[in-house]
């Protein structure tokens, strides 16, 4: 049986027969994913450093052909000019480890959680979010890309994952969203990042250089990915935060009709909701509590009033 660094170094000689691993090491993942860093020697003697991303069974189960379809994705959107990683090759066999795993860029960056110039944070990230929901899709190969709010729906009528937190309203949320299907279409379907917040965005010397994580993407409104991302940052810059980057974002994507928009902030809130599975301090999680309520507030008061 095969140990782990003998499992890599299979993998990263079947990319290309010349390469050999130097090193192998864990990175942290989040919990969708494992993901392992490893450093290669190419033929040419150049030493290179890649990600192994091994999708989870939550994500497998969902989609089988995750692996692949995550790797097209990453391609297509390299070739459109969005920052994202290279990926370079999809095991889909098995042989080498139980999961299918892609071959991705090693990205030099980090996470950032208290930026230095917080505006201009802010300002990269929305302008971000608006160079992904303006790649052109008409002639593009993406018909493999799940319908999001499809999936949203799915949520909603699966009885088995919901487990409502009833202090944060969320039968009344989930009963609201039912009532209120199926919602007219108002935007052109767009290619969505599916969960794009703090934690799937790469930064170094207060540069944007990478949007990673792509295995929730669809295509949907991009509506839907502008509440979570909404809901995101106020949890982690505050609610101030949170206009300012709703301001840039619509700024840059004046042509969006947002009428719909408090709809998918209620969608954002009912996924956003499972605090105690994200080992928050409490004092953290009492503050995150009270800013859902307020952004669920604020979102039926705007349905009320189209």
């Amino acid at each position: 049986m095969m140990n782990e660094y003998d499992k890599f170094e299979r993998l990263v000689q079947k990319f290309d027969q010349g390469n050999k691993l130097i090193r192998a090491w864990e990175l942290n993942g989040g919990i969708s994913a494992q993901v392992t860093g490893i450093e290669i020697l190419q033929s040419s003697g150049r030493i290179v450093k890649m990600i192994v991303r091994q999708h989870g069974d939550n994500d497998l189960k969902h989609n089988p052909n995750i692996a692949a379809d995550e790797h097209k994705l990453l391609g297509i959107l390299k070739a459109a000019g969005l920052p994202v990683p290279m990926s370079y090759y999809v095991e889909q066999s098995c042989e080498i480890f139980s999961k299918p795993c892609i071959l991705i860029e090693f990205i030099e960056g980090k996470s950032e959680f208290s930026p230095s110039n917080l505006n201009d944070h802010i300002l990269q990230l929305a302008n971000n979010l608006a160079k992904i929901h303006r790649v052109h899709c008409a002639d593009l190969p993406i018909s493999f890309l799940p319908k999001v709010e499809n999936t949203y729906v799915e949520m909603l009528n699966n009885k088995e994952r919901v487990i409502l937190d009833e202090t944060l309203n969320l039968s009344m949320i989930r009963e609201l969203l039912i009532s209120l299907l199926p919602l007219p279409s108002k935007n052109k379907e767009v290619i969505l990042h599916g969960d794009y917040w703090p934690g799937n965005i790469l930064w170094k010397e207060g540069k944007l250089v990478s949007i990673i994580d792509w295995e929730d993407s669809g295509l949907g409104d991009p509506l839907a990915d502008l509440a979570n991302s909404q809901l995101e940052i106020s949890y982690h810059f505050g609610m101030q935060a949170m206009n300012d980057f709703t301001h840039q974002y619509k700024s840059m994507m004046q042509e969006l009709n947002y009428t719909n928009l408090p709809f998918w902030q209620l969608f954002a809130a009912l996924r956003l909701s499972t605090f105690p599975a994200w080992g928050l301090e409490k004092s953290k999680e009492n503050n995150w509590r009270k800013i859902h309520k307020s952004f669920v507030r604020q979102a039926i008061n705007q349905i009320h009033f189209n």
